[in-house]
């Protein structure tokens, strides 16, 4: 008896374990970032480009297209490509 209780909960952990895995992969398929983004700017979102733009024409500014070159060199994460 304790065997088959054991094996139920084995099955039910391993259908929940499945689901918590399927879930947000199925969902990842149908995201349009490039909307999202757009629905977050309309919403008052932070816009990364106008801020990246303005600390560019600072005198001291950090230029961040260099900086995302080096770390591309250093194998980063390319987030141009994965987007």
């Amino acid at each position: 008896m304790q065997l088959k209780s054991q094996t139920i909960a084995l099955s039910l952990l391993t259908v929940a374990a499945l689901g918590v895995v399927a879930a947000p992969a199925a969902y990842a398929e149908k995201v349009d970032f490039d909307e999202l983004r757009e629905e977050n700017l309309d919403k008052d979102a932070v816009n990364f480009d106008i801020l990246r733009q303005r600390n560019l024409e600072k005198s001291e500014k950090v230029d961040f297209d260099e900086l995302r070159e080096e770390n591309l060199d250093k194998d980063a994460v390319n987030f141009d490509i994965l987007r």
